[in-house]
């Protein structure tokens, strides 16, 4: 990427919508190759509710996107009553299915039911979420890109400004283990240099401002203000919060202040429409890079 000159007068804006859908093109592509190798693609979704719950809606929304991509989806279904031993015993069962590739368990979990016990009995080659602990080691060094989704989608956004990562100066604001400590380490895969901030890190501000890269994930609405921007910096906002506004109704917003960083910043995302999206790709990505056995590029 070329260096800013200022000459901008507002971000770049790092379309979610059109990135996610240039992954689910080549997934497709990737999809059918392997078909035509007689293996085809499938995805096992655990899901424990009694009705008409978010995550079956979720479930359903996946997949209708998986049959479009030529992936199939199956879908297990538990109820409320399930215990730990009948959860985690259907997991354990989906292991050892050589014709189950990838798996994912939505949450949540029943109450007294601890999503991390089940998670982690997840086989890590099967593990498309990156949710079972061993992979996040197996990134660290390399030996798998079962990346947690959300961290991937992060990672590839700001890869997609054509940034070369190697030596930028990166800042990720929140240190959650979903999102902010798995994009720190797939950052240092590419030889950039990371400060990760959580809420007891002192001169946040100044350090957000030192960034060439600049990453939201801590949850805060509107944290990042424009004077927390370098100005060219590269800015993805992971945050999705749901604000109530003065007439009542709610709206959901970033945790950078768009219309302020927008005019500093060389690159940004926008909340809705862009990390969302991404996600969803990663995870149908990482579940055909589970099917072709091997380790694909970050």
């Amino acid at each position: 990427m070329a260096p800013y000159d200022g000459s901008v007068a507002e971000a770049h804006i790092i379309d979610g919508k059109a990135l996610a859908a240039k992954f689910r093109r080549d997934i497709a592509t990737r999809v059918e190759a392997l078909k035509a190798q007689g293996r085809p693609v499938r995805l096992d979704a655990l899901l424990v509710d009694d009705g008409d719950s978010a995550a079956r809606q979720y479930a359903d929304s996946q997949r209708r996107t998986c049959e479009k991509l030529g992936i199939e989806y199956r879908l297990h279904s538990l109820s409320m009553a399930s215990g730990f031993d009948e959860i985690a015993g259907r997991v354990l069962l989906l292991n050892t299915k050589a014709e189950c590739h990838a798996i994912m368990v939505h949450l949540p979990m029943p109450d007294g039911v601890d999503a991390y016990e089940v998670q982690r009995r997840i086989d890590p080659d099967k593990d498309v979420e990156g949710v079972n602990p061993a992979n996040i080691g197996n990134v660290v060094y390399g030996r798998s890109s079962l990346a947690p989704c959300t961290a991937l989608a992060t990672l590839r956004m700001v890869k997609s400004t054509g940034i070369n990562l190697a030596g930028a100066r990166c800042v990720v604001v929140g240190a959650g283990d979903v999102v902010g400590k798995p994009i720190a380490v797939l950052l240092m895969r590419e030889e950039a240099t990371v400060i990760s901030c959580n809420a007891d890190t002192h001169g946040m501000q100044e350090l957000a401002r030192s960034a060439d890269v600049l990453i939201a994930a801590a949850g805060v609405p509107e944290l990042v203000r424009g004077d927390w921007v370098k100005p060219g910096a590269i800015v993805v906002d992971v945050g999705v919060n749901r604000v109530q506004q003065g007439d009542g109704s709610t709206t959901t917003v970033g945790d950078v202040a768009f219309d302020e960083v927008k005019t500093v910043a060389a690159h940004l995302s926008p909340v809705p429409g862009g990390v969302g999206p991404m996600t969803v790709a990663m995870l149908l990505r990482n579940v055909v890079a589970a099917a072709e056995g091997g380790v694909s590029d970050l």
